[in-house]
Formats: structure tokens, C-alpha cells, sequence
């Protein structure tokens, strides 16, 4: 069996985050989030909160959905920003050729998009699933919930547009697409680990 990478792009309160987790368990592979931020800080020697701070800033800018078009070298963002970009890409790319792995977010469908090797996952749900994770799970008031589906639902679509030049949801450029709702956590990370076995014949460890 050769080597293999699933990545997977996710609605914010669609349970993404812990359905790849589990699905690293299930699977007995590395999973890779939050880390490529801490990764590509070191090697910028900038401070996380600094790289993020830029991530931000690139999201906001990226207000034109066809400037990446336009743009194909990011006109748009700000050095900083385009290194940061440039730094996470090379650290996505190191890990997918390192060992068999899951990456999440970070346009790492984008990124990873031409390796045979390869499946692109999205993780959806209703907006009413969402909401009753940020407000049971997450512990934020109705009001808060709301306003951070739509932020960060805003952002992440900029920031791939920007980046990767189309929207996170665009089926063309994924394997699968799924309301996690349908089966939860546990449910859905069997399903979609079953899926990947059957493509790169996997064993559980």
C-alpha cells in the first residue's frame, strides 16, 4: 500500500474538527490541525499570535470572489501574508509525502489537489445543527453562535478563494461530501474511514 493523505474541509459547528480526530484513531494515522500554524510560525520565527493576526488580515482582504483569478500571485494580501501562506503550503506538503495522515483546513485540498494518493472530504450540516453544537457543545449564548457561524463561515470562504481560487464547498474539487449530522461524531468518522479503507486498503491498526 502506498502512501495516502485525506484532507478534509469542514462548515464551522459541523463537528469537522472531532470527526477527524476520531477518524485518526480509527484509522491509526496522524491528524494535523492547529499544528501547521505553530509549525509555519517557527519557521517564519514569528510568534503564533502574530501568524494568525495575518491569516486574519488575509481573510479579510479577499473580499473580490475572482481576485484570486485576477490576481494568481495575491495581489491582494500583504507579504507577510503571502509568506505565511507559502510556509503552511510547504509544511502541508512535508507531511503528505512524510507518512499516511489527515490535514484539515488550511486549503490543504488545494494544496494536496494533483497527489494520486489523495481524498478530499467536506463536513457540512444544517445551520439548526450547527447552531445546537456552538450553543450545547461549545457553550456560546444563541447570539454569539449565530454571529460566529457567519463569520467564520465568511472567512474560511475568503480565505480559500483567496488562496485556492474557489470556495471550500465546491464539489468539483471533492471526494466526498457529507452532513455529519446524519450519523454524528462517532458515526461519521466510521463511515468515512470505512470510505478510505476501501480506497487505499487500510487496515485498523
Amino acid at each position: 500500500m502506498e502512501k495516502f493523505v485525506v484532507t478534509i474541509t469542514r462548515q464551522f459547528g459541523s463537528l469537522g474538527r472531532p470527526i477527524a480526530r476520531k477518524m485518526s484513531q480509527i484509522l491509526g494515522i496522524e491528524y494535523y490541525d492547529r499544528d501547521i500554524v505553530d509549525q509555519a510560525a517557527k519557521k517564519l520565527q514569528l510568534p503564533v499570535s502574530v501568524v494568525n493576526q495575518e491569516e486574519e488580515r488575509a481573510i479579510k482582504q479577499a473580499v473580490n470572489p475572482f481576485s484570486r483569478m485576477m490576481f494568481p500571485l495575491g495581489k491582494g494580501t500583504n507579504h507577510t501574508q503571502d509568506k505565511i501562506f507559502e510556509a503552511q503550503k510547504n509544511i502541508i506538503q512535508f507531511l503528505a509525502e512524510k507518512d499516511n495522515c489527515i490535514i484539515v483546513g488550511r486549503c490543504s485540498d488545494f494544496v494536496l489537489g494533483e497527489m494520486e494518493n489523495s481524498i478530499h472530504i467536506y463536513i457540512y450540516a444544517s445551520y439548526e445543527a450547527r447552531l445546537r453544537h456552538c450553543i450545547e457543545d461549545l457553550e456560546m449564548d444563541e447570539a454569539e453562535a449565530r454571529k460566529m457561524i457567519k463569520s467564520v463561515d465568511e472567512a474560511r470562504a475568503s480565505y480559500h478563494m483567496q488562496y485556492a481560487g474557489y470556495l471550500p464547498d465546491d464539489k468539483r474539487h471533492k471526494d466526498i461530501m457529507i452532513d455529519s449530522s446524519l450519523f454524528g461524531v462517532d458515526g461519521t468518522a466510521q463511515f468515512l474511514s470505512d470510505a478510505v479503507k476501501k480506497k487505499f486498503y487500510v487496515n485498523e491498526k
